[in-house]
């Protein structure tokens, strides 16, 4: 507890210092929008103990002002990869290839360990709409609803190939779900082999969270964290998708119930938060967007890998992040215009937020 505490306070500390010190300098030294370079190197204290190594990069909406550690570094995406997949998904639907009204079966194959479907559909003959896989598959991080959408998209060349439509080059999707899962812990995917895996999960729960290097160091499904915020920036600024598309998706992101001890957990109460989680063995993530009082949102990017340390500090870790930053944008100049259609959407509080 002690050390929780002390942890919070050095990140205020720290918070306070850098408003002091950003009050002095300009924060758009050499024009190109990016931070001093304090602020990354409080990052860096921050979290130097909680998590092996952190990749942040962030950005005001308003006024473009950026910020970035081990930025052009890649790092297991894990779930947040789903984020990806979803726009190529809805590029899809504001193609007319695909309506969110439209009924998807879910064949036994495609089942996969995951929170919503297979923890309470255990019968065959399962059907859902294209708007209910993506809902689930953002707010309950749902596998089987993932590699359902991962499909609809056209597969994870598809889904690389749209990013780069985009001009968001450093991320690539290469596999499933089933896939990602089967090579970290040798699972199987079906809904035959759902109790085998629970089993497998219960048994070993040091597994779970355990950092594997081998998985860390394979080039599959990894971003920078400078792409994630160019895609986040697309996606908020109305380049990615229609306006429809992009207020559905960012709804969807402020509903997420996973994790609130991550991006949400240190901020003020009923802060906004809009998300998308990811974790597997030494990996924990979040990006998403966070809302100032003065209604000005920064987008943000927490990647982690080779961590050894408890989960708790994992997210300590993401969350420290998250406030320094809040505090950060929150005293600097918010002028300008914000570019974009998600200006004007009024997207849920995040209630999970304290």
């Amino acid at each position: 507890m002690k050390k929780v505490v002390l942890q919070g306070l050095f990140g205020m500390a720290l918070s306070l210092l850098l408003i002091a010190t950003n009050a002095l300098a300009d924060a758009h030294a050499g024009g190109n929008g990016d931070a001093p370079a304090e602020v990354a190197a409080a990052l860096d204290t921050l979290t130097s103990g909680l998590v092996g190594v952190a990749g942040v990069a962030a950005q005001d909406m308003k006024s473009g002002a950026q910020v970035f550690l081990n930025g052009d570094q890649a790092f297991p995406m894990a779930s947040t990869y789903k984020i990806p997949i979803a726009v190529a998904l809805l590029r899809k639907v504001d193609a007319g290839e695909l309506r969110l009204t439209d009924m998807i079966e879910i064949d036994d194959e495609e089942w996969v360990f995951s929170q919503v479907i297979a923890a309470n559909f255990i019968h065959q003959g399962l059907a859902l709409s294209v708007a209910n896989l993506l809902e689930v598959m953002i707010t309950h991080s749902d596998n089987t609803a993932t590699d359902v959408c991962l499909r609809l998209a056209g597969g994870p060349s598809a889904v690389t190939h749209q990013l780069a439509q985009l001009g968001v080059n450093g991320i690539r999707v290469d596999r499933s779900t089933a896939a990602l899962l089967r090579d970290f812990y040798g699972v199987e995917p079906g809904r035959h082999n759902l109790a085998e895996v629970a089993r497998f999960a219960s048994a070993n729960p040091a597994m779970v969270i355990a950092a594997k290097p081998d998985f860390e160091a394979d080039p599959l499904d990894k971003s920078t964290p400078r792409a994630m915020l160019s895609l986040l920036t697309s996606l908020y600024q109305g380049r990615a998708l229609s306006e429809e598309s992009t207020a559905f998706l960012l709804g969807t992101m402020a509903r997420t119930v996973t994790k609130p001890e991550r991006l949400g957990a240190l901020l003020p109460k009923n802060t906004p938060v809009a998300h998308k989680t990811g974790t597997v063995g030494g990996v924990a993530n979040d990006v998403g967007y966070i809302t100032l009082p003065d209604q000005r949102t920064f987008a943000i990017v927490v990647f982690t890998r080779g961590s050894d340390t408890p989960l708790a500090d994992r997210e300590r870790a993401v969350a420290e992040v998250a406030r320094t930053l809040y505090d950060y944008f929150l005293l600097q100049p918010g002028g300008g215009k914000t570019a974009g259609v998600a200006k004007t959407l009024k997207y849920p509080v995040h209630e999970d937020a304290t």
